[in-house]
């Protein structure tokens, strides 16, 4: 049985390689057709960083495809919110089974990195990395489906990830520092919150870390893509490992820094102890 799988599974890839084979050939000899490539590699990747050129149309306004992208995903996780909320978590039990499991784990962890990271005022935060770590995660991931969108040119162009788009890593940069900074305004006061806008560069530097980790495996991917000699299957392993490994890295990243500012933010101030006057003899 064993050996019969194996001879099975070895004629699976012949014919998969040979396909391949056949359409790089193909591919080769005849050439693209005149006016493929209207664009040159640098317009590509630019387009890749601000979406400028292709414009799509959305009520009757163009916008960013990433807009279209950060609206799609949004809505698409509010919907598994509520469906798991209404339906899967009735049916929880003592003993979990998998899916389950696999939702208490993910739980688990963001709510474990808050509890590490900000002992004192674990809750709030707890539940602001679960909700930012997962929009990255899928936000990054989202782009591996190829959802299709037509600009206002025409044409079809494949949706970008809304995390990979400038404006996109500044908002969750900004929101993320204007967490941090409530927290030192409740818990602190004004002395708590202006601490915290000390590091007014922190907003910026958590925008421009997620937006350039994740801009260098996009432009590779796009590299990749554009030129015709490594478009095929390269792409395929290239752009689903730097994906999931910026999407996995930065999902870490983002949350843990977030959970070690909230924390140093929200930890109570020692305060001062006054000395005592010497009695008089």
């Amino acid at each position: 049985m064993e050996k019969k799988k194996m001879s099975a599974r070895k004629k699976i890839l012949i014919v998969w390689l040979s396909v391949i084979a056949v359409l790089v050939v193909a591919i080769v000899i005849v050439g693209l057709p005149s006016g493929a490539k209207h664009e040159t590699v640098g317009e590509a990747m630019l387009d890749g960083v601000l979406h400028e050129t292709n414009k799509v149309s959305f009520f009757g306004m163009e916008v960013n495809p990433a807009v279209i992208s950060a609206y799609t995903v949004t809505a698409i996780l509010l919907v598994i919110a509520l469906l798991i909320r209404v339906i899967a978590l009735p049916k929880f039990k003592t003993v979990p089974g998998k899916f389950q499991s696999a939702v208490e784990a993910v739980v688990e962890f963001f709510s474990g990195l808050a509890r590490k990271n900000s002992p004192h005022r674990p809750g709030f935060v707890g539940a602001y990395i679960f909700s930012v770590g997962v929009y990255i995660f899928f936000s990054t991931v989202f782009e591996l489906f190829g959802i299709q969108a037509v600009t206002t040119k025409g044409h079809s162009i494949s949706l970008p990830a809304p995390i990979a788009d400038i404006n996109g890593a500044i908002a969750t940069g900004v929101l993320s520092f204007l967490v941090i900074l409530t927290a030192g305004f409740v818990f602190g006061g004004l002395r708590g919150g202006l601490g915290v806008l000390k590091d007014f560069s922190l907003p910026i530097s958590m925008s421009f870390r997620l937006f350039g980790a994740l801009l260098s495996g996009l432009l590779v991917t796009e590299l990749v893509y554009y030129y015709t000699a490594l478009s095929f299957v390269l792409p395929v392993v290239v752009g689903v490992m730097f994906t999931l490994l910026h999407a996995l890295i930065q999902t870490y990243v983002l949350t843990t820094l977030v959970s070690i500012f909230y924390g140093e933010a929200a930890e109570p101030k020692p305060k001062k102890i006054k000395p005592k006057k010497e009695e008089k003899k």
